[in-house]
């Protein structure tokens, strides 16, 4: 284990941390449980763990795969949780890993720690049926609702008399989004007041249970979601989301990608009409104006429709999507912004005026919520055309399958000061881990500069897996390189070689949605052929039932691109072969790469080094780690890109590699 600050583990360990660190010895209380084994890394990493959370400090740790991470922060977090009365905050990226906290590694802390404690996951509130707005979505259908929809609403009545939590994930078929937004938890309509113990109301339910609990497991979007913002955050006096909480995210590696999505800004052309047509629908007659009998203010909204739409076209036009769905924006004035924010402030006179009439609360919850939406809207617009941060980089985002749509999207070029300010500030209380933060060096200077933890200590921790028994590399010097013309059929003849080997059981990871459909056509019949399994990404089965096949066929081979680099786990003899088709560099597609490509070598570093070499040592160390996870497992790795033996950059790579047997072909 390597520490940055000679004082992180030197010196006389606190009462908190021995009791802490006796937990996870052989003798301790977790010897008795019946999957525990003795590991001295997670002992170690819950020690550390537990010095940071009683001292109030900061700590940044990669505990390599194997070592336990989640109940070696979770236990301590618990105990200091139960002990001061402060709440235990954990952000994970994937939903696998909340379902393995909430129903296998929590229930086992709960055992063990003397005191009760109540865990509880939270998800974004819109997922929460909001049974207030449910019953008068119910009392007023025939005003807010086109007769299809009415069956679709009493399809979610009768759910909410049978649901656990009121979420959506409860539902097998998912809702008709426009009737969902009618009926879901939204912050101004679904308040502690209008949804009080006694109404039902699943998310309000659950504010109450978060109050009072001492651990809250949640993802990385919401908790950024969640913090409102730098200003917001910073004028807090303690904790981060909750008054005088901690915060632990697990991986970790995701949380800049997450943040950048989240600190930024957006305005999406389809969530700008669905409030539009919440007001009123010309195509079906309803909504707010129509039940409150406006006439005018209904053929207002008909006539600014079109303004908004033909806004969002222009904005369109402007743009040339060659390298995707992704345009950056580099001037100022990429389309005429006046007509549309002029109609949406003109809009929301007419709301103001209305809910001035009403005399329904409820009614004038509703308008005055549309409102705030139209002048956010309004507000990011005026802000995206004129390029009104420099920092920041600047696109307009293509989406949609049967009709396109667009959105305007922001980001700051670095995080690092945003995250140093939000996360690492004084006062506050966090932890880091993952399996995969060092490129190479042992302080994880990368990962930590990157995020603003420069100040922040810093472990490894090594995998107790023994690698050099376990797993082998194999690197294959013959392959041609990406670009050369006979690339996909080296691909699919090298695939084929290895697979056989392994007698398929094999993850194929490729970088490219098209290299990975041209390979699986040219090995489909060699496959087909052995009675194999071949399982392709983006066929229409989602990544969690495609894993779940691949672990019921002994001799199915997946081919997955980015989703199944990182979070898929799979034990086990089913998993015996990962083959990496291609060294994982960033394409500077992306306007958000291409800004912090750019923002290095204007400040005079390498992008290439500083940058994508060490992003995609991070991306194959998580492709990578796929195979190994436990002490019973063996395989092999295969890379199939010659650069990593012909280029010098080649040897940044293998050092980051777990240290095993290799064989070049």
């Amino acid at each position: 284990m390597i520490s940055i600050r000679e004082d992180f583990e030197v010196g006389t360990a606190s009462p908190f941390q021995r009791e802490v660190e006796g937990i996870f010895s052989e003798t301790g209380i977790l010897s008795g449980a019946a999957s525990f084994e003795y590991r001295a890394e997670q002992q170690r990493m819950a020690g550390a763990v537990a010095r940071t959370i009683e001292t109030g400090g900061h700590l940044v740790v990669e505990a390599g795969t194997g070592v336990g991470k989640s109940l070696a922060y979770l236990v301590p977090a618990a105990l200091h949780a139960v002990r001061t009365k402060r709440k235990a905050v954990i952000c994970t990226h994937t939903i696998a890993l909340q379902e393995q906290l909430m129903f296998k590694d929590i229930p086992l802390v709960q055992k063990i720690v003397p005191d009760e404690f109540e865990a509880v996951l939270l998800k974004g509130r819109q997922n929460y049926l909001c049974t207030t707005r449910l019953a008068r979505a119910l009392t007023q259908s025939k005003e807010l609702f086109s007769t299809p929809q009415h069956a679709e609403l009493e399809r979610i009545r009768e759910w909410s008399m049978q649901t656990k939590d009121g979420s959506l994930s409860d539902f097998l078929e998912q809702p008709d989004p426009a009737v969902w937004e009618e009926v879901r938890s939204e912050q101004h309509l679904c308040t502690p007041k209008t949804c009080g113990p006694g109404s039902g109301c699943f998310y309000q339910n659950l504010r109450r249970r978060v109050a009072n609990a001492k651990m809250v497991v949640l993802n990385h979007a919401l908790f950024f979601t969640l913090l409102n913002g730098v200003e917001d955050a910073e004028n807090r006096t303690g904790g981060l989301l909750f008054a005088n909480d901690f915060v632990i995210f697990d991986e970790a590696h995701t949380m800049e990608e997450v943040a950048a999505r989240h600190i930024g800004m957006e305005v999406s052309q389809l969530g700008l009409r669905r409030v539009i047509q919440r007001l009123y629908n010309p195509r079906s007659k309803k909504g707010l104006f129509q039940m409150l009998k406006n006439g005018p203010a209904c053929h207002a909204v008909s006539d600014i429709l079109p303004v908004a739409d033909s806004f969002f076209q222009q904005v369109t036009k402007q743009c040339t999507f060659k390298k995707g769905r992704e345009f950056r924006v580099r001037e100022a004035g990429l389309a005429e912004g006046g007509e549309v924010c002029g109609a949406l402030a003109r809009l929301g006179e007419l709301i103001g005026i209305e809910a001035g009439k009403c005399e329904d609360e409820t009614y004038t919850s509703e308008l005055q919520e549309a409102a705030r939406k139209l002048r956010s809207a309004r507000s990011a617009i005026t802000d995206f055309l004129a390029l009104e941060e420099p920092d920041h980089v600047y696109w307009v985002e293509q989406y949609g399958r049967t009709e396109e749509f667009c959105t305007l999207r922001t980001a700051p070029v670095n995080l690092a000061d945003a995250l140093r300010r939000l996360i690492f500030r004084e006062g506050a209380c966090t932890v880091l881990t993952s399996a995969t933060l060092s490129t190479g060096a042992p302080d994880l200077s990368y990962f930590r500069n990157r995020v603003g933890a420069e100040d922040v200590p810093a472990l490894q921790i090594g995998s107790p897996f023994d690698y050099e028994k376990q797993m082998s590399l194999h690197l294959v010097e013959k392959m041609p390189e990406p670009k050369a013309p006979d690339y996909e059929t080296s691909l699919a003849k090298w695939i084929a070689h290895f697979t056989e080997k392994s007698e398929a059981r094999a993850f194929v990871l490729f970088t490219s949605y098209q290299t990975m459909r041209s390979v699986a056509e040219l090995v489909e019949h060699v496959f087909e052929k052995r009675d194999w399994q071949l399982l392709v990404q983006g066929g229409g089965m989602p990544t969690q039932r495609m894993v779940a096949e691949f672990k019921e066929n002994p001799h199915s081979i997946l081919f997955g691109v980015s989703s199944f680099w990182t979070g898929v786990d799979v034990p086990g003899e089913a998993l015996s072969s990962v083959i990496i088709t291609r060294l994982p560099f960033t394409t500077p597609d992306h306007p958000l790469t291409e800004a912090r490509l750019e923002a290095i070598e204007a400040e005079g570093g390498r992008a290439f080094e500083n940058y994508s070499l060490p992003e995609a040592i991070l991306k194959l160390r998580q492709g990578v780690g796929r195979l190994i996870r436990s002490k019973t497992d063996t395989g092999t790795i295969v890379i199939l890109d010659s650069r990593i033996v012909s280029k010098p950059y080649g040897r940044a790579f293998l050092r980051a590699m777990p240290k095993c047997p290799v064989e070049i072909h």
